[in-house]
């Protein structure tokens, strides 16, 4: 065989190769978003300087800000079953952070500093007074960083099984850069994003780590999460890449060592997570954790009356 012939037999092969990775990329995107589970009834905005921010707004009081876990299958709607409550006592804000829901999700690499901005320009901009903080997850340790950055923004802050203080410390290694590039390549990465991120490992999330009790998981919270994970075209990967490459490391220690605010952390059942919030305690006595029992990493969806109740002590609504 003639080096042309087998230049334009490897050339064909290329292409069908793409085509056929493209077109599965193609059929998962549209397979995720058909049901269009995280259509709002209204979108509202925030035209932040890297990409638009989807919030929502409702109630009266002193605000309240609601930030759901860092998690590129996450979004507000974590919040849905417990926002109502709230705004019977304040106003309740929550958002989609960027690169997350229904936010933009621009081909930068995240950043814990990334997202301390995005808060204390949120409250700057959008809420426009000091205002109270529930977050979960991954999200605690930006929103310790933007109170720390800025004093005047965030008042109580409630984080629910918050980050662990270590695993957020790690940095990049040459093998966490490595999966970045991998995840950031046009085809390859796009259809390995989706692999990670498939229906049935955002469902075994949910029933490892997410619930205590299994039987209360419902269809349309795990598919609203495979959505969240694949609306915008599989960008999320973006977010996903700067994760796996521990670009959004974070020093969650020098971050409680000047802080005087008022802070609350409440755990499910985990024992990892109560030790974790334990940790906390340590490096600043004053945190003061409550444990829910029968509880999992989500109590807000899982447990919102209970998880109420809780809320309303550590923000003594009347």
């Amino acid at each position: 065989m003639s080096w042309k012939k087998a230049l334009t037999i490897t050339t064909i092969l290329a292409g069908a190769t793409s085509v056929g990775i493209h077109l599965i990329n193609k059929a998962i995107h549209i397979s995720a978003t058909m049901d269009h589970l995280l259509k709002p009834a209204s979108e509202t905005f925030y035209d932040w300087k890297f990409g638009k921010i989807f919030y929502t707004k409702q109630g009266q009081g002193t605000p309240l800000l609601l930030i759901h876990d860092l998690n590129t299958s996450s979004s507000e709607y974590e919040w849905k079953k417990i926002v109502s409550m709230l705004s019977e006592y304040r106003t309740v804000y929550t958002l989609d952070l960027l690169g997350c829901g229904r936010s933009e999700k621009p081909n930068l690499t995240y950043t814990n500093y990334l997202y301390v901005q995005l808060i204390n320009d949120f409250i700057k901009n959008v809420i426009k007074e000091k205002s109270d903080v529930v977050v979960t997850g991954q999200s605690s340790s930006f929103i310790l960083g933007a109170c720390q950055n800025n004093k005047e923004n965030i008042d109580s802050i409630i984080m629910i099984n918050p980050a662990d203080i270590y695993t957020t410390a790690h940095i990049p290694t040459n093998s966490s850069r490595i999966l970045t590039k991998l995840i950031l390549l046009p085809l390859v990465g796009t259809l390995l994003y989706n692999i990670l991120v498939r229906k049935e490992n955002i469902e075994k999330l949910f029933r490892d780590y997410y619930f205590y009790d299994k039987s209360k998981i419902r269809h349309e919270e795990i598919m609203t999460y495979y959505e969240a994970a694949h609306c915008g075209n599989a960008s999320s990967k973006y977010l996903f890449a700067s994760m796996s490459g521990n670009y959004l490391t974070a020093n969650i220690k020098l971050y409680l060592k000047d802080l005087s605010n008022s802070i609350f952390i409440i755990t499910g059942t985990n024992e990892k997570n109560k030790t974790e919030a334990a940790e906390y305690q340590r490096l600043l006595p004053s945190i003061e954790i409550f444990n829910l029992s029968d509880a999992g990493y989500l109590p807000q969806l899982e447990t919102p009356n209970r998880l109420m109740d809780q809320l309303k002590i550590c923000l003594d609504l009347d």
